[in-house]
């Protein structure tokens, strides 16, 4: 196997516009077998080419997705939601140093490159209301803005967040969606919660 400059190879990702991926990915982008890939991603990223996000996955050191993609790819499935997404639509005020995502497995904290990323666990059928948003040329899966909230009340129904109304900018909340959204999770003390915020 001829062997793969560092060159070539930021040439080809760059080409296809690709910044994260797996061992299997890069088998597949470079036509190589899976030991030369695990063999040159390893010596690439101790060379400082790439920065290895957990076993098997790497992306671009010195072009990285967005944090919203690497939470993506790092634990599947899942969306960004919690203050995350309220964040990024402006629905509560502070930036937030963790993305914090929902996923049906089992709940899991990452740290890359000093970001934590953090994976909530809810029943599958709560799975839902997430959306695909473009960011930096890629789609990404971001909880619809009340989605977002839902799934927040139903982290205060659990005692694992706390509420603060004046914080909340319903301005950007459909109302009459987030009541439906809070019906599906069949708990009356969630429903109470969303009343509550328009009181």
């Amino acid at each position: 196997m001829k062997r793969l400059t560092s060159l070539s190879v930021l040439k080809r990702l760059k080409q296809k516009n690709i910044k994260i991926f797996t061992t299997l990915d890069f088998q597949r982008i470079f036509n190589i077998n899976y030991e030369s890939s695990k063999k040159t991603l390893l010596r690439y990223t101790k060379a400082g080419l790439f920065v290895k996000a957990k076993k098997g996955l790497y992306f671009l050191a010195d072009d990285s997705p967005s944090d919203f993609e690497i939470a993506n790819r790092l634990y599947q499935p899942s969306y960004i939601s919690f203050e995350t997404a309220l964040s990024f639509y402006d629905i509560i005020p502070e930036t937030i140093f963790e993305i914090t995502s929902v996923t049906p497995r089992v709940s899991r904290d990452f740290v890359v490159s000093n970001l934590k990323f953090s994976y909530k666990k809810m029943k599958k059928e709560y799975f839902f209301g997430y959306t695909s948003i473009k960011t930096e040329g890629k789609t990404v899966l971001v909880a619809e803005p009340e989605k977002a909230l839902i799934d927040f009340l139903y982290f205060v129904s659990l005692k694992k967040r706390k509420m603060s109304y004046e914080r909340i900018d319903l301005k950007r909340i459909k109302k009459q969606k987030l009541i439906r959204y809070s019906k599906c999770f069949k708990d009356k003390k969630i429903i109470k919660l969303t009343r509550e915020l328009y009181d």
